[in-house]
Order: structure tokens, then sequence, then C-alpha cells
């Protein structure tokens, strides 16, 4: 199969968190990389209002544009909590534009932060999986080990301890001519 160049910028591929789109060329900081598009829907309209998606993307409060349009690669941009891009909402002429905010290089996933809005109603409840919330939890998953073998450790001591003492009173009681429960006369 002959191989097809791309002139632009980016791919779908997987990611973490399902699939992505990744910088195949480098993209300097404030370049457009793509822009989000699909049916502009009107929330006056009850059908239209109705629609219930991940694709949404809320121009403004009356528009919204329905990025479920398979041709929409720009929907596959997954959120991060520290992004390299960022949108670019044109509510006045109905367009959506994803806009680097920082060099990003070939391979790199190319993310955004969706708001929110967004993050409280779809994020929050499964917890947020970009990198830095990652990182994040990764930390405090080894902080919480460390507590945990700590408190472990404090434990054995104080109980080996306690046996040091209970030891030491059995030793003395044999000291005092106790055998077998007998005080010797």
């Amino acid at each position: 199969m002959p191989v097809i160049s791309s002139n632009k910028p980016y791919r779908v591929g997987r990611s973490k968190t399902g699939l992505g789109l990744f910088a195949t060329k480098p993209i300097k900081k404030g370049t457009r990389i793509i822009r989000y598009f699909g049916p502009i829907l009107d929330s006056r309209i009850p059908e239209q209002d109705d629609i219930e998606n991940k694709y949404l993307f809320e121009l403004n409060g009356r528009w919204t544009i329905d990025g479920s349009v398979r041709k929409n690669l720009a929907r596959y941009i997954n959120h991060s909590c520290r992004p390299n891009a960022e949108s670019d909402v044109r509510p006045r002429e109905r367009k959506v534009y994803i806009r680097a905010i920082k060099n990003i290089e070939p391979g790199d996933e190319i993310n955004y932060d969706y708001g929110t809005d967004y993050f409280k109603a779809y994020l929050k409840p499964i917890g947020c999986k970009c990198a830095s919330c990652e990182k994040k939890r990764k930390k405090l998953r080894a902080e919480a080990r460390t507590e945990r073998a700590k408190v472990k450790a404090r434990a054995e001591r104080k109980a080996k301890k306690a046996g040091a003492k209970n030891g030491a009173k059995k030793l003395n009681g044999h000291a005092n001519g106790k055998a077998n429960g007998r005080a010797r006369a």
C-alpha cells in the first residue's frame, strides 16, 4: 500500500483516554491547528436543545456546535488540566478554532481545557485522566503507601516493645521461685 503524505500537522491515534489527536509535525505557539465544526444547534428549538452527546461545543447561551460529525477530527482532542492548546471561540461567526498555546512537538498529544461545566458533568464523576492529574494521583498514592508503611512499622515496634515487657515479667516470675504456678515454701 503506498504511503499517503498528509499536509495536516496532526493524526488521530490511541491515547490513554481512548482516541486522541497527535501532532505529526512541529506546531508553533499561536498557530491555528484545526477547526471544530458540525451542525449549529439552536437552544430555542426544543428538539435541538434536547440533543445530548459528548461532542457539543457551546458557542454562547443560544448556539451550540454538534461536533459528532465523523469528519470533525477536532472532536478527538482530549481534555487536559495543563493543555498545550486552547479554543478560539467566535460566536458571531459561529466558528471555533483550536490554537496552540505552547510549541507542540511531533508525537505530542494535542489537548485543551474543556471548561468547568463539562468537567463537572462528564469528567469529575470518573476522574480526570489527563497527564497532570495522573501524576498528582500517582504522587498521592505513593505518599499514602509511605504513610501506611510508617504506621505499620510503628505498630510493629509497639508490639515488639510490649512483647519484651511481657517477657521480662515472666522472667521475674521465675526468679521469685514460682514453678508451674505453685509457690515454693
